[in-house]
């Protein structure tokens, strides 16, 4: 992804190896859209192998792992803000670089020199600001702890590049470009830039190197920060060895009042007695559309596999909560369902895991662990008014994905 003259179309280029890392970072934060369409193994085919050699070591686990919900919906106003923050920041910074990289094009192809109207009136970058917060979008829309790292690679490279790109534009246009750059901030407004100097000192040198350092302690640091606040409000309930999660929030006085009978049911206790170590229970609507990412109940839910990738992409956006509350037809019907009426009424599908924790205890903290491993056992259709077990179903290891390390929540 190269951009030439970004400032004024003079014609200068960037580095390739800089424009290849950020190409790389945009393939890498949309892999959700790639794992829902039909080039998914040819995606995992590459990257898969990175995600399980990042897998392999405590020091790297990490960056495989996610840090905002992605498949239960987000519990709680801030967490719901966070995530339509994601899509208007994605949205937003993608209609902002298109309309920059227009005016800059303009002004190349009828030879006006810099730009310096709309939004260059105020900052000599905004196709890298743009870009930038299209990239902080994506990383809230695909959580992953890598894309929020690499994020942050890209925002530094192209400040190096910035700062190259203007070495070459003031010896271009000289006193027009050097009186324009007085009077511009590089990547916000003069005033904020110069308020943020005052907080940064130091020389022009080690200036941006403390910048850059704050931004990563910022972004990493706030990633933890906010996958601990998503594992401590997750709906859960519990009772011994078993923990179960409810997708919906709305089940949250179900999952209270009716868990406990349901797993009393002889057809679950006896598969319960048989699942080794402590146990975390998926209580998701029987058509629930990401239930593969949990375990692989089914074809019908490896979504690759099927022809909805652009009706899923949409929601994904433009919907941020609706793709996850209905199965296939509803991205073909356009609708979900009504409010206060799940899917299947009373219906429930449990998907039962069992974990090996780094600490003995169940907690909530340890389940969800980056280094704990999950291993998918058995599923179970339940009416959960009647009590009424309608299916149960033995699962073999790995998700609708074999082995790529999917979200937790």
């Amino acid at each position: 992804m190269t951009h030439r003259g970004e400032e004024a179309g003079a014609g200068t280029r960037s580095h390739p190896i800089l424009g290849g890392v950020v190409l790389l970072y945009f393939v890498i934060a949309l892999e959700v859209l790639v794992m829902i369409s039909p080039f998914a193994a040819f995606f995992y085919a590459v990257f898969n192998p990175v995600l399980l050699f990042l897998a392999r070591s405590p020091a790297t686990r990490w960056l495989a792992a996610f840090f905002l919900p992605h498949m239960v919906l987000p519990p709680g106003l801030f967490l719901k803000a966070i995530r339509v923050a994601g899509s208007v920041l994605f949205v937003a910074g993608t209609i902002a670089f298109l309309v920059c990289a227009g005016q800059v094009y303009a002004h190349k192809l009828f030879q006006r020199g810099p730009a310096s109207g709309g939004l260059y009136r105020w900052i000599r970058h905004p196709q890298y600001l743009a870009l930038a917060l299209a990239g902080l979008g994506l990383a809230i829309l695909w959580p992953r702890f890598l894309t929020i790292v690499l994020w942050t690679v890209m925002v530094g490279l192209y400040a190096l590049l910035a700062r190259d790109e203007e070495r070459r534009m003031v010896k271009q246009f000289r006193g027009v470009y050097s009186e324009y750059r007085e009077r511009t901030g590089m990547f916000l407004p003069r005033g904020l830039e110069a308020l943020g100097r005052r907080f940064l000192p130091g020389s022009p040198l080690l200036r941006p190197t403390l910048a850059f350092a704050t931004l990563v302690a910022v972004t990493v640091g706030g990633a933890f920060a906010l996958r601990a606040y998503t594992v401590a409000r997750l709906p859960l309930w519990s009772s011994g060895r078993v923990t179960a999660l409810a997708i919906l929030p709305g089940d949250g006085p179900m999952l209270e009042h009716r868990t406990g009978d349901v797993l009393e049911l002889p057809e679950l206790k006896a598969r319960l007695a048989r699942t080794p170590g402590p146990v975390l229970v998926y209580v998701v609507p029987r058509e629930y559309v990401m239930q593969g990412m949990i375990a692989d109940t089914g074809p019908e839910w490896r979504l690759y596999e099927h022809h909805q990738t652009m009706a899923m992409i949409a929601d994904w956006i433009f919907h941020p909560f609706r793709h996850l509350q209905g199965g296939h037809a509803m991205h073909h019907a356009g609708g979900a369902p009504a409010a206060g009426t799940p899917p299947d009424g009373a219906i429930r599908r449990l998907i039962f895991l069992s974990v090996e924790t780094p600490r003995e205890e169940a907690t909530s903290a340890s389940l969800f662990a980056i280094n704990a491993a999950r291993t998918p056992r058995f599923l179970a259709d339940v009416d959960m008014h009647e009590l009424a077990v309608l299916e149960t179903r033995d699962l073999k290891a790995g998700t609708g994905w074999g082995d790529v390390p999917t979200p937790l929540f």
